[in-house]
């Protein structure tokens, strides 16, 4: 069963209400969800919203400490605010989706594989503003996961390789893709090759259907540093693959 804001709300409560914390405030044992060894998951509430009538869902690993703290500094304002904890899911996905440069990354190198066009947009900017109706962005372990406290990155563990990590993904990634209306028909775009891979192991478990996956679109981290090449070098077949979608 995934975990949500309401099964945290009073831990998050009890934290000090400021625009950042360090991950001694965060990764903390009550926010702790489960360890294997030298990795931990906890808890933020980055990925409890569900956006069902979506047509693109924009994927990566894990939420990183950035996201995790985004998230957490939204609800613990919003609780201040009163606001309900539905509400405040939504304001902590908007706030925490690719939140910083990864964010200003990923718009660009959408808009480079002209993915604005196929959804009539100036810019896919607009998809973090008054269009993110056509967007859910989601991970495939819906919560932030850590190596030796450092942000997982889908290596070491491979994330194939590792029983522990795959469990999340069969247990929450499928049932939130069949959550989302039309979900056999929606465009998966996994940022980075580790969620490619995982991808195309579902696909050939039936779960998802190879035509909805874009292949080849880079991890939008600012660490990648080779992200610019590699969009180069896949770009004409992505545009190719966009050009034959339609969207309703």
């Amino acid at each position: 069963m995934k975990k949500t804001l309401y099964d945290y709300a009073e831990i998050i409560k009890k934290l000090p209400l400021k625009d950042k914390y360090t991950k001694e405030e965060l990764l903390i044992e009550k926010l702790l969800i489960d360890k294997e060894n030298n990795i931990e998951i906890y808890y933020a509430p980055h990925n409890d919203y569900i956006n069902p009538k979506a047509k693109l869902m924009i994927i990566g690993i894990t939420p990183g400490f950035i996201q995790m703290n985004t998230a957490i500094a939204t609800a613990r304002r919003e609780f201040e605010n009163n606001t309900s904890i539905e509400e405040i899911q939504y304001k902590c996905k908007i706030a925490g989706r690719f939140s910083g440069s990864l964010r200003k990354n990923l718009i660009s190198m959408l808009d480079e594989i002209k993915l604005n066009e196929i959804f009539n947009l100036d810019s896919c900017r607009e998809l973090f503003g008054k269009k993110d109706y056509l967007m859910h962005t989601v991970s495939l372990i819906p919560y932030p996961v850590f190596v030796k406290k450092q942000n997982y990155t889908g290596h070491s563990p491979k994330l194939l390789k590792s029983d522990f990590l795959m469990k999340y993904i069969y247990e929450n990634f499928i049932n939130e893709i069949h959550q989302l209306d039309n979900f056999e028909d929606i465009l998966l775009i996994p940022l980075g090759k580790a969620v490619e891979e995982v991808l195309y192991k579902l696909k050939d478990e039936n779960l998802i259907k190879e035509d909805q996956i874009l292949r080849g679109f880079p991890h939008p981290s600012g660490a990648n540093v080779n992200r610019l090449n590699q969009l180069e070098e896949n770009k004409e077949q992505m545009i190719n693959f966009l050009k034959k979608r339609t969207v309703s």
